[in-house]
């Protein structure tokens, strides 16, 4: 099977959990399908409704560390308006360093948005900034009972993979607030994990030194949004 590749790489990258709010700050070690939609709405410098979109990434990470963040506070009073008062406190957040996201897509027109990105791409946080290094039409093998799944995340509902189960959004809606869209577990399973036996039908490709099975996403938002 035909597909794009596209190399996205940056010095840092810190996915938040969803559900932590303050205290220690830990990061995801695999950036959420929300995330790499976010890429996509970058580039193309617009809120796309994805309508049968599949793709498929694998994420890697040369290193994770902590380091100490300021942060700075604002209260709300009874209305729900910001206080004039700012109080800063200092948070532990890891993050990983030297890393890369490749992006697998299978619609020439989503991939032209890469060519010439219309706002900055982040692999994470504001700090977090990205480039692309390269696009490169790749063929995939198609592999049953794929054993090279890493550096993904898998839905966990009917394909329970060890790993880190994890309640993540598919996709935000454009409003202000912002919104959760199809909300399901996933199992996160780092770049360096082990070989694992799957029912799985997934799509081998060779990046570099290493053979890895490329999970699809098939996502639909047109009733959802």
């Amino acid at each position: 099977m035909k597909a794009y590749r596209i190399k996205i790489t940056s010095w840092t990258s810190s996915f938040r959990y969803p559900n932590i709010i303050s205290g220690f700050q830990p990061t995801l070690l695999v950036p959420p399908v929300s995330t790499v939609l976010g890429i996509l709405n970058a580039c193309a410098g617009k809120y796309l409704i994805h309508d049968k979109l599949s793709l498929g990434y694998y994420f890697e990470y040369g290193a994770k560390s902590v380091d100490l963040e300021t942060i700075y506070q604002i209260e709300l009073d009874s209305k729900n308006v910001p206080k004039n008062q700012v109080k800063s406190n200092v948070i532990r957040r890891e993050f990983l360093f030297d890393t890369s996201l490749y992006l697998y897509l299978f619609d020439n027109d989503l991939v032209e948005y890469f060519q010439s990105p219309y706002y900055s791409i982040l692999l994470g946080r504001s700090s977090d900034l990205a480039s692309i290094e390269e696009i490169k039409e790749v063929e995939l093998l198609e592999t049953e009972k794929a054993d090279k799944i890493k550096g993904q995340i898998i839905p966990f509902k009917e394909n329970g993979l060890p790993g880190l189960i994890q309640a993540l959004p598919k996709y935000f809606t454009e409003t202000i607030p912002r919104n959760n869209i199809g909300t399901e577990a996933y199992s996160i399973i780092p770049y360096d994990s082990a070989d694992m036996q799957t029912c799985l039908t997934a799509y081998r490709d060779h990046i570099e030194d290493k053979h890895l099975d490329i999970y699809i996403h098939h996502l639909d938002f047109n009733n959802m949004i």
